[in-house]
């Protein structure tokens, strides 16, 4: 994010498949960002991060379905292989990539089982569902980690991480792909509405320009084939919506 953000880029997960990915993909990002863990705030937002991941695992088959649209991602370059002008190079590269990428998570251990077995983790997803429930009184043990060396939490943080590479590593190659998949086309939307076809897409990406006098974001509804879109103005009182608004829409 930037202050100088003129156009924003808004995603919309088209089945539960893609809705998963994009919330495990938002929560790896965040690890990374919270990782160094130098006070009792920047520690317990960590905390809730993978303490939330951790449900977002538990809750389906991620590798499984990580395994298959990696196998399926694969069948796709090989038939980009065939086509005019293809860079052979780049889809042989995409691909040995892809297979890597799969052998290592198919070897993995179950996703959240080292974070989840972890017991400081566990002491401290035990206390985050009581408000306040994670004051120094609570988790003395906790409160002693966060006076030991930085070197000796940026240590216990490196092994928590590096167990969710295997998944890290797949996912990204995976979303990657699915974002390249279709490029952004021009589109304009009528008394802020916009209705169309998804052709089975996973994922509807939106660009929209930031504009000071009239701030308005999209609300997406949809389900495999059919989306709608509605723009609302972020000033629900007093913001108003341009007639004809464009933006551009990218089906991947």
């Amino acid at each position: 994010m930037s202050d100088a953000t003129s156009t924003i880029i808004f995603e919309h997960p088209l089945n539960e498949k893609m809705r998963s990915w994009l919330r495990i993909e938002s929560s790896l990002q965040q690890l990374e960002k919270q990782r160094n863990l130098d006070s009792q705030a920047s520690s317990l937002s960590f905390f809730r991060t993978i303490a939330e991941l951790i449900e977002i695992l538990e809750r389906g088959e991620v590798r499984s379905e990580l395994l298959k649209e990696l196998d399926r991602q694969q069948a796709k370059l090989k038939l980009w292989l065939s086509s005019p002008n293809a860079d052979t190079a780049m889809i042989h590269s995409l691909t040995e990539q892809l297979k890597e990428r799969s052998t290592t998570l198919n070897q993995a251990p179950r996703l959240s089982q080292y974070i989840k077995e972890d017991r400081m983790i566990s002491m401290i997803r035990q206390r985050l569902s009581i408000p306040g429930g994670c004051c120094s009184f609570d988790l003395p043990t906790l409160h002693l980690w966060l006076h030991l060396p930085q070197s000796v939490r940026d240590e216990s943080v490196k092994a928590w991480l590096d167990s969710l590479r295997p998944l890290h590593q797949a996912l990204e190659s995976i979303l990657k792909l699915i974002r390249h998949s279709a490029i952004f086309t021009p589109k304009t939307s009528h008394n802020g509405f916009y209705q169309g076809n998804s052709d089975e897409a996973d994922l509807l990406r939106l660009k929209l320009d930031v504009e000071p006098s009239a701030l308005v974001y999209p609300q997406i509804s949809g389900y495999k084939t059919r989306f709608a879109i509605r723009f609302l103005p972020m000033d629900s009182e007093h913001g108003v919506v341009p007639a004809h608004l464009s933006f551009e829409l990218a089906c991947c």
